[in-house]
């Protein structure tokens, strides 16, 4: 199996309640690489990389473990797979 790289742009509540906390807790559970981060327009972007259905499976953790988020919109983009990337991070924004 091959990896492959999304990116997601959450929008709703999703700034000031643990949700880039759960989305990295989430994606290290799921042995996936990437990065999460808070927008200045109140989104939040994730990028993760692995493999199709660990990255499936996801958004679902990440809803399941964080009952103060309400998602109200997801935009998924594929993008290049990032060699050498090795962990998940949480950036403070982008």
């Amino acid at each position: 199996m091959s990896a492959i790289r999304r990116r997601w742009r959450f929008t709703g509540t999703v700034q000031g309640v643990g949700f880039r906390y759960y989305a990295r807790a989430a994606a290290l559970h799921l042995g996936l690489t990437g990065w999460v981060a808070n927008n200045w327009d109140g989104s939040v972007t994730l990028e993760a990389q692995g493999e199709r259905a660990t990255l499936d499976a996801l958004v679902p953790l990440i809803e399941r473990s964080n009952r103060w988020a309400r998602i109200e919109n997801v935009e998924v983009t594929p993008l290049p797979v990032k060699e050498h990337e090795y962990g998940f991070e949480e950036r403070s924004g982008e």
